[in-house]
């Protein structure tokens, strides 16, 4: 076996007008994170810990907020693009280890939500997936509800 890591970051500041997705889920909010496509945080950040993991640069060099190709596209468009790159190079995921840190809202209630379409749109069983959700304790950009933060960390595995 061949074995492989990566690891994705991604921050939004949230704004009033937008919508909140995270994980591809749709979260009540009265701010949305302000981006070139939807700026779903938590997936931009699961495409750059596969691509980093797979030697194939970042987000932003595959799909760039200077091409109008992405402006308002779904993430989850965009994590397809990356699992076909993931597909075509031999590596299966083994694990992806997540972490949403907001100050609000609440992250908590909708993890299984998240889980359940990030492994469908990876197609990978769910024990394979870990979400979790942590606030800035009141602490910086995040803490005072400007901005939110996503981490990824992949295991990838090729027989």
């Amino acid at each position: 076996m061949h074995y492989r890591s990566g690891i994705g970051y991604d921050i939004h500041r949230l704004v009033p007008g937008r919508p909140l997705i995270l994980g591809g889920v749709r979260i009540p909010f009265e701010k949305g994170l302000l981006g070139h496509s939807d700026a779903d945080a938590l997936i931009h950040a699961v495409c750059d810990a596969i691509l980093g993991a797979l030697s194939l640069g970042d987000i932003g060099e595959h799909f760039p907020d200077s091409d109008p190709a992405y402006k308002d596209a779904d993430s989850g468009r965009l994590l397809a693009l990356v699992k076909a790159m993931l597909d075509s190079s031999g590596y299966e995921i083994c694990n992806i280890d997540t972490v949403i840190i907001a100050q609000a809202p609440a992250i908590s209630p909708f993890k299984k939500e998240i889980k359940g379409r990030l492994c469908s749109l990876l197609a990978i069983d769910e024990g394979v997936l870990n979400i979790k959700a942590k606030t800035n304790e009141g602490l910086d950009s995040v803490g005072s509800c400007e901005a939110v933060v996503c981490y990824a960390v992949v295991s990838l595995a090729k027989p």
